[in-house]
């Protein structure tokens, strides 16, 4: 004998429509959900390459700067060596004057 579904007038039927409407809502809540993670989770990955990228650009500038400096002072030293000695004893002033106070 084939079981057939409660007519709608019956108290089970009221039930299992509001349990069906409610696993639809947590269905479409969790599937919104997901979508939100996926959603956050790409903007992070953006962010993370865009961050990695930022510090290889400055990175590279910095490297730039410091070969820069470098070659001026290795100029400097051998052009004017007395000129860079009192440039440096200068710098170290300012330096111990900062650290003291």
């Amino acid at each position: 004998m084939a079981e057939s579904t409660p007519p709608r007038n019956q108290p089970g039927s009221t039930t299992h429509e509001i349990k069906q409407r409610a696993t639809d809502q947590f269905e479409r809540m969790a599937d919104n959900a997901t979508e939100q993670f996926r959603n956050v989770a790409e903007q992070a990955e953006q962010l993370a390459n865009r961050a990695t990228e930022q510090g290889r650009v400055a990175r590279a500038r910095v490297e730039q700067v410091t070969g820069n400096f470098q070659r001026a002072l290795d100029k400097s030293v051998k052009e004017q060596p007395m000129a860079t000695l009192a440039m440096a004893a200068a710098v170290g002033f300012v330096l111990g004057a900062l650290w003291k106070s």
